[in-house]
């Protein structure tokens, strides 16, 4: 007979990452934070306030952003006042839709500076340039998948005034070698 997994355990990761430290997995489930992932890029404070106060008082949340661009880079972090909040969210709202995206959410071991920004090398998330497809929601193809080519200027040559009324001056521009 299959059991079915308990909706508050400890995700994989958390056992992997402390499996050598019994104390630090006690800490983990004693604790108020909870780590969010797979946010679209667009979602805000106020919505994630919205969905995670329907669980319990919401004491801060910490939105993920980019290391250079300090843009939404689709994680954040919920404290709540008290473990069973925190419980309940990972019970009630971890994988359900918000924006769109599925949403994962687990026990975090408590948010420390600098853990606000992406781990990636182009300063997002590590998940999101290996991407390969595209995906709306969280900037479209991953950093990695990007190439040069992908991406063109737009050849404004053939424009040779400012349009009529305008208050604007044509600037030659050696980029497009006029």
């Amino acid at each position: 007979m299959a059991s079915i997994a308990h909706l508050d355990a400890l995700s994989p990761y958390l056992l992997r990452r402390f499996r050598n430290n019994t104390s630090a997995l006690d800490n983990v489930k004693k604790s108020c934070c909870v780590y969010v992932g797979n946010l679209s890029f667009y979602t805000s404070e106020e919505q994630i306030y919205t969905l995670f106060s329907k669980c319990g008082e919401v004491r801060r949340i910490i939105m993920g952003v980019d290391r250079f661009a300090k843009t939404p880079c689709g994680f954040c972090f919920v404290e709540y006042y008290k473990n069973e909040d925190a419980l309940d969210c990972l019970k009630y709202i971890s994988g359900t839709t918000l924006d769109e995206r599925i949403i994962r959410a687990d026990l975090d071991p408590g948010y420390e500076e600098g853990r606000q920004y992406g781990r990636g090398a182009s300063g997002g998330q590590v998940r999101d340039e290996m991407r390969e497809e595209f995906d709306s929601g969280r900037g479209g193809y991953g950093k990695l998948h990007q190439t040069p080519d992908s991406r063109t200027l737009a050849n404004y040559s053939s424009i040779s005034s400012a349009p009529v009324g305008s208050s604007l001056e044509l600037q030659s521009n050696p980029r497009y070698h006029r």
